[in-house]
């Protein structure tokens, strides 16, 4: 079951694993919020849409790669963000869950 908030989001961090069922957008925002960027990274890297390539920016500025993420948020028409990566996490789930 999807979550409808972003709260609901944050309780699903105890699962071992994200639902199978789940989109793939939403199981690489649950594998970056668990800390595995890895993971995170290699699902937005096989997104091919504007979702993807705004996943993929994301976490290249959390890795701290500004001008890798710069390219990306280009990419998915997206300005560089100045909220903190904690609030574009959240505004992310947001999006995909609506």
């Amino acid at each position: 079951m999807i979550p409808k908030t972003y709260a609901e989001f944050e309780e699903t961090l105890n699962l071992e694993k994200p639902p199978n069922t789940w989109p793939d957008a939403l199981k690489c925002t649950w594998f970056d919020a668990k800390g595995d960027w890895e993971s995170a990274h290699n699902i937005a890297q096989d997104m091919h849409n504007q979702m993807g390539s705004w996943l993929h920016a994301y976490l290249h500025r959390k890795e701290g790669d500004r001008f890798n993420a710069g390219y990306w948020y280009r990419q998915a028409g997206k300005p560089y963000p100045e909220v903190s990566l904690k609030q574009e996490l959240e505004e992310i789930v947001n999006h995909i869950i609506q």
